[in-house]
Formats: structure tokens, sequence, C-alpha cells
């Protein structure tokens, strides 16, 4: 096994580039923001982004003229309402996109981690999807005869996944409210793991039933604590709730967004300048609880 620690600035400079499609994975939990912010300070252009519900790292992402497509399944602030950058930049004809059921979603990135042409499903009530969406598929059956629905493979150029803690070689323990993680990670060519805490080897093999993601498929292991951030952490932090009704309110305006984004992505250096920024009445609010483990030194990563 090899050690694969590095910082977040290296990892997105050497395996993130102009016109890759990016998986940021996380199901309203462990979502790497903190990427998506470095993506950004790094320039990248022309990116296809895919995700199971976008969330905000993605309209944050395109308001930064990151992307030209965008690939997904529910797009939404969740519990707010629309993602408004996305939204306005698909009706102007400035982003192109495929949309998906969540099921067919998982089941393209199902279909690329097994290296499979495309992954069967049966008939659903998405029948809207299969007339917009002309990568949906009918096939005949070879036993039974009857139609199925299938959907080619999802292969990222990169997969971006945060996770509780890791070794240096990569082996990560997930808990909590478990996505699309591990079929991300598979499926695809490159995969950047973020983590709340670096543990010992001996931490990941305490407790095998949680390590989602082998080292075997990662490239790149970035300690990052708040990653998430304003989504969660289970055991780490809350979801910032607050957050997702204020950027419903940036997002308006144009002028806004960017007024934001030159303060809370470019104006800081790193996710932990920007944990620092946001303060101690946030801090406690989302009610940081001491780390559940004893992290090894890691430098200055």
């Amino acid at each position: 096994m090899t050690n694969k620690l590095c910082s977040l600035t290296e990892a997105i400079a050497q395996f993130v580039h102009d016109g890759d499609t990016i998986y940021a994975a996380g199901f309203t939990h462990l979502i790497p923001f903190a990427a998506g912010h470095e993506i950004i300070r790094q320039g990248r252009k022309n990116l296809t982004l895919a995700r199971a519900t976008p969330d905000l790292i993605y309209d944050q992402m395109v308001a930064a003229g990151c992307a030209d497509k965008i690939i997904f399944s529910y797009i939404g602030n969740p519990g707010v309402g629309s993602l408004r950058i996305v939204r306005a930049e698909i009706e102007a004809g400035r982003l192109a996109w495929e949309e998906y059921s969540h099921f067919s979603m998982i089941s393209r990135l199902q279909a690329g981690a097994a290296g499979l042409p495309f992954m069967p499903m049966n008939p659903t009530a998405a029948g809207d999807l299969e007339r917009v969406n002309p990568n949906y598929r009918r096939v005949k059956d070879p036993y039974t005869g009857r139609e199925v629905v299938t959907v080619p493979p999802l292969t990222p150029d990169v997969a971006i996944v945060h996770v509780q803690r890791a070794d240096v070689y990569g082996n990560a323990h997930i808990w909590g409210i478990i996505g699309e993680q591990k079929e991300a990670a598979f499926a695809a060519q490159h995969v950047i793991l973020t983590a709340e805490e670096i543990v010992d080897e001996a931490v990941i093999r305490s407790d095998p039933n949680r390590t989602v993601i082998p080292d075997f498929v990662v490239d790149a292991v970035c300690p990052v604590p708040y990653c998430a951030h304003p989504s969660y952490t289970q055991g780490y932090y809350d979801r910032d709730n607050a957050f997702y009704l204020e950027w419903d309110k940036i997002s308006e305006s144009p002028a806004e967004t960017q007024r934001w984004l030159e303060e809370w992505v470019f104006g800081v250096r790193d996710r932990a300048e920007y944990w620092h920024k946001l303060g101690e009445e946030v801090h406690r609010r989302l009610s940081v609880r001491p780390r559940l483990s004893h992290p090894v030194n890691y430098g200055d990563y």
C-alpha cells in the first residue's frame, strides 16, 4: 500500500483538469463543498458536473463559470426550492443538461463500477424522462421476452468522496446516511478522498463494516476538517440549515452571488480559513463535537 496523503490543493491540481467529468458524491450528508471551492479557486473550466441531488455545491460551481454541462437526478436547494443559478443557466441555454431518476442515476454508476455496457431496470413511472433523454433505451429481456429499460454507464474522470475518517492509504470509514459514494468511487477513473480525520490503519481495521471505500480505488487522501459545511458530517457537526435559506436569497442576485464567491471562496486560502471565518457562533450552533478517535499527525496539510 502507498501513502497517498496530500493537500486538497495538490489533489485538485493533479487530478482535476478542464473538460473533465466530476462526480462530487454524498446524499444530503458528507457533501465535499471544500473540494468544489478549491476547483473554483483553481479556475477549472468546461467541466461536466454529475451528481444525484446537485445541492448548493454545483450552484456555486456553475455561478463561478466552472461548468458547461450538468448530469443530475433531482435538482434543488433541499427543503428550500430551486437551485436558482443552475435553473437560470439551463433556461437560458448556456448550460447543457441530462436528467435521470435517482434509481437510473445510481444504475449508471453501478454499470460504470462493474464495467458493464449498460444497466437494465424495470420500467418505472419515469416515462417523461424517457421521452426527453435519449440515453434511456428499451431492450428485450432474452429470458422472458419482456421489455426492460436500460441506461449507459457513468464513468467520471474524478470522483470526490468525503468521509469521516481514513488512513493514509485511502481505506475509509463512512457511517450515517450512505449515498452513492461507493458506486461513484468504483466507477471513476480517479478518486480524491477528503476526510475529517486521518487515523492509524489499526483504527480502520478495528471496524471493517464501516470501511466503505478501500485503498485500491483511491488516488489522493486529503485531511480536510469541516469539508462538508454547509451540509453535515455525522458525529462531527450538524447541517447548517440557516445557510441553505441564506443561499436562496444570495442566489437571487448575480451581483450578490459573485460577492459571496469573492469573500468565501477566493477570499480564503483553504478550508481552515473558511471555518475560522464562520466564527464561534456558527461553530456552537452546529454543535461541533470532540473528535471520535485519535487522529495521527498529518503535518501542514
